[in-house]
């Protein structure tokens, strides 16, 4: 039996990827009610709030972006003292960061792509790298801003388009092989998903349009190589301080050697996302996922009361 709560989603948001939490969040809300829950839904396109008084637990689940992903909302809910699900406050600022998580990641061992940070759209093209790379905002999520240079005549052009985003930019060498992304709930890697663009690379077009882009999920690879691919996401998701649950996007070279690319901890939740996939692979269907979220927080919370 499942202990009827009430239970606040948050969605929509001030961030450049409103729209797809508006979706996230009409879908989780939607699971939640399914479950008997009372759920209250709440945007705060201000970045302002006030939470129902009879709040059991905030779901963060669906506030993509930045203020919802950036540890913002966590501080602000830290404050009030309610629990509420995914990673705290420090996790998530360091996570939302691109930059900040290529640092966890080689302060740990975990094996990321070759990069260089930039903050002017006049820096030269970056010393000791050779084309492809791949130029992104430091701090935005859902592929905003998300530029490629396949020849160094791009480069200014692609610099000052991710620039636009934010004033630090992730440059980074392209990686070669194939795109996959390991979710986590409560401490254990999911299946692993490979995302197959029908066309191009997985922008943000291809991942929010349904039937650009196949998934395949497990993902075809041999026992040993699909051990190593999910032991290297969670070590990248306790490099960050994850907890709860996350998403990890690993490219996997031709040999078999994955390289994170960025962790994500607040995935998508709609009907194209890849850790609702995941979940299912394992045989968690979207309620129960949205679920186990809940209860996570609520555990937690439970255990520090003690």
């Amino acid at each position: 039996m499942i202990r009827k709560l009430n239970i606040t989603v948050m969605l929509g948001g001030p961030s450049a990827e409103r729209e797809v939490s508006l979706r996230s969040g009409a879908a989780v809300a939607a699971a939640l009610r399914s479950l008997g829950h009372q759920v209250f839904e709440i945007d705060p396109k201000n970045g302002e709030f006030v939470l129902p008084e009879k709040t059991d637990v905030v779901c963060l689940a669906a506030l993509h972006g930045t203020y919802g992903e950036d540890g913002t909302v966590q501080k602000q809910l830290d404050l009030l003292g309610v629990p509420y699900t995914g990673c705290d406050a420090e996790a998530s600022r360091i996570a939302f960061d691109k930059v900040l998580t290529k640092q966890s990641c080689i302060q740990f061992g975990v094996p990321t792509a070759k990069f260089v940070s930039v903050h002017s759209a006049t820096e030269p093209f970056p010393a000791n790298f050779s084309v492809p790379l791949v130029v992104k905002p430091s701090r935005q999520g859902s592929s905003v801003g998300l530029e490629f240079v396949e020849r160094v005549e791009d480069w200014p052009a692609a610099l000052a388009a991710a620039l636009k985003f934010d004033s630090e930019v992730l440059v980074e060498e392209k990686i070669i092989g194939r795109e996959t992304t390991v979710g986590i709930l409560d401490g254990k890697a999911l299946p692993i998903v490979e995302v197959r663009p029908k066309n191009g690379v997985f922008d943000y077009r291809n991942k929010y349009t349904v039937g650009c882009t196949e998934y395949f999920c497990p993902a075809d690879f041999d026992a040993a190589t699909t051990q190593h691919i999910q032991a290297v996401a969670l070590a990248a998701f306790n490099a960050v301080g994850g907890r709860d649950y996350a998403r990890v996007d690993v490219m996997v070279r031709p040999d078999g050697s994955p390289v994170v690319l960025e962790v994500n901890t607040l995935p998508g939740m709609t009907e194209t996302s890849l850790l609702p996939k995941a979940a299912a692979a394992a045989g968690i269907n979207f309620a129960e996922l949205c679920q186990r979220m809940v209860e996570l927080a609520l555990k937690r919370n439970a255990a520090v009361a003690l």
